[in-house]
C-alpha cells in the first residue's frame, strides 16, 4: 500500500466505505480511493482487506487477464448499483459476473446446455464470457433488467483471489468511467474513479488489453455480442457453428443491449477520432493530408498507426500500436494509446485502419466505437 494511504487500512477499509469527505453543499461526496500492490510486505493481509470491502458492499478494482475490472458483490442489488453510479453507465447495460470455480457456474445460471461445459473445460479460467440464463439468485440490478446473466471465470491469480476471498461471485465492467477507454492498468483506473471507489489492487499492466469475448448461449445458434481474445475460429473447433451479432460493427441504435459495450459509444478518447479506410499507400496518404489541413488550422491532431508506417507522418503527434506481424501486440497497446492523446490535449485524431483475422476483429469492434463508427475512404 502507498505510504500515505497506509494509516487508513485498518478501519476504514474493514468498514468497506472508505472515507468519506463533504464537499461543498449540494457537490458530489468524494471517499479515500486505496491502492494496494503485491509488493506491499502486508498484501496478504490487505487483501482479506479488499474482500471484506466487497462483502460489505463496497467496490474494489482489480487486474484480470484482459482489462481491469471494477468489483462489487454480484449478489447484492444495492452494490450493483453502486457500480453504475461509480462508472456513470447505463443501468441497463448488463455486468459481468465473475466467478473463481467453473463448478460455480451452475450456482448463477442455468447451464444445462453440453455445449457450455464444453466451452467452461476449454476457455475457464480465461477471456470467454458466456451469456445463459440466470438463476433467481442474481438481481436484475446485476443483469440490466434481462433474465438472462453474463458470467465468465477470469484467469488472473489476483482477480481469482479477490473472488475467493469475498463472496465468490463479483459483478465487474470495466473500471473505467463509462465510455472511455478501458483501463489496462492500475493508473488508469486512478485516473478515472479515484475518489468514486474503496480500494484499487495494483497488479501491473494486464497481459491481453481487450475485453473478454461475449458468446450468447441463450440463443439456438451461439451468438457473439463482443469480439475478443477467443475468436469464433476457436469456438467453432469446440462447439460447432457459431454466428457473429449482425449490430458489432454498426452504431447500434434502438437495441436494448444484451451484452456490455453493445448500445452505447465505448472506449473513446476526448478528442474526435476518424478511422481512414484503404490500402496501405492510399491510407498514408489520406491520413498525411488531413494532418496538414488540421496544422494549417492550427489544432493539434494525433495520429494512430503500425510501426511499419510511423515513420509517414511529418506533422501530428503519432503513436505506434505494434507490428502488423503481432496482433496480440496491437491489442495490448490500443487502450492505452487512445488515453496517452488525452494526455497530450489532441483536438483530432486519425488512425489507420486495423482489419486482420484473429483477434484482430476484436480491435476493430473497439476502435469503430471509439471513433463512434466516423470512417473516412481513402483512394
Amino acid at each position: 500500500m502507498r505510504g500515505h494511504d497506509r494509516h487508513l487500512a485498518g478501519r476504514d477499509m474493514a468498514a468497506g466505505q472508505g472515507i468519506l469527505l463533504q464537499a461543498a453543499a449540494g457537490k458530489e461526496e468524494f471517499m479515500k480511493t486505496l491502492v494496494i500492490k503485491e509488493s506491499d510486505p502486508d498484501f496478504a493481509q490487505e487483501m482479506e482487506q479488499a474482500a471484506q470491502v466487497i462483502k460489505d458492499g463496497g467496490l474494489v478494482a482489480f487486474p484480470t487477464e484482459t482489462v481491469y475490472g471494477l468489483g462489487g458483490n454480484a449478489l447484492d442489488a444495492e452494490a450493483s448499483a453502486k457500480i453504475y453510479a461509480a462508472k456513470g453507465r447505463p443501468s441497463d447495460n448488463p455486468l459481468i459476473v465473475h466467478i473463481c470455480d467453473p463448478e460455480d457456474l451452475d450456482k448463477v445460471a442455468v447451464a444445462d446446455d453440453p455445449r457450455v461445459r464444453k466451452l467452461a473445460d476449454a476457455f475457464w479460467p480465461g477471456p470467454l464470457t458466456m451469456i445463459l440464463n440466470k438463476k433467481e439468485i442474481v438481481p436484475k440490478e446485476t443483469t440490466g433488467g434481462l433474465d438472462t446473466v453474463a458470467v465468465r471465470c477470469p484467469n488472473h491469480p489476483l482477480a481469482l483471489e479477490l473472488i475467493r476471498r469475498s463472496t465468490g461471485f463479483i459483478a465487474a465492467p470495466s473500471a473505467n468511467t463509462s465510455g472511455r477507454p478501458s483501463p489496462t492498468k492500475a493508473e488508469h483506473v486512478e485516473e478515472d474513479l479515484s475518489g468514486k471507489i474503496d480500494c484499487i489492487i495494483d497488479g501491473g499492466e494486464v497481459g491481453i488489453g481487450l475485453e473478454s469475448t461475449i458468446l450468447d448461449m441463450s440463443e439456438e445458434i451461439p451468438t457473439i455480442l463482443r469480439p475478443g481474445y477467443i475468436t469464433p475460429q476457436m469456438l467453432e473447433k469446440v462447439i460447432g457453428k457459431v454466428r457473429m451479432d449482425p449490430a458489432l460493427m454498426t452504431a447500434g441504435k434502438g437495441q436494448r443491449p444484451k451484452a456490455p459495450g453493445m448500445k452505447y459509444r465505448h472506449y473513446a478518447p476526448k478528442a474526435q477520432m476518424y478511422l481512414v479506410k484503404g490500402d496501405k499507400d492510399a491510407v498514408v496518404r489520406k491520413i498525411q493530408a488531413l494532418c496538414q489541413k488540421e496544422k494549417e488550422a492550427g489544432r493539434k491532431v494525433g495520429i494512430l498507426c503500425s510501426d511499419e508506417t510511423k515513420g509517414c507522418y511529418p506533422y501530428g503527434t503519432v503513436v505506434a500500436l505494434g507490428s502488423r506481424d503481432h496482433e496480440e501486440e496491437i491489442a495490448r497497446n490500443l487502450f492505452d494509446a487512445l488515453r496517452s492523446f488525452d494526455h497530450m490535449d489532441t483536438d483530432v485524431i486519425y488512425s489507420e485502419w486495423f482489419e486482420a483475422p484473429g483477434i484482430g476483429i476484436a480491435v476493430m469492434n473497439r476502435m469503430m466505437k471509439a471513433a463512434g463508427h466516423q470512417v473516412i475512404a481513402a483512394e
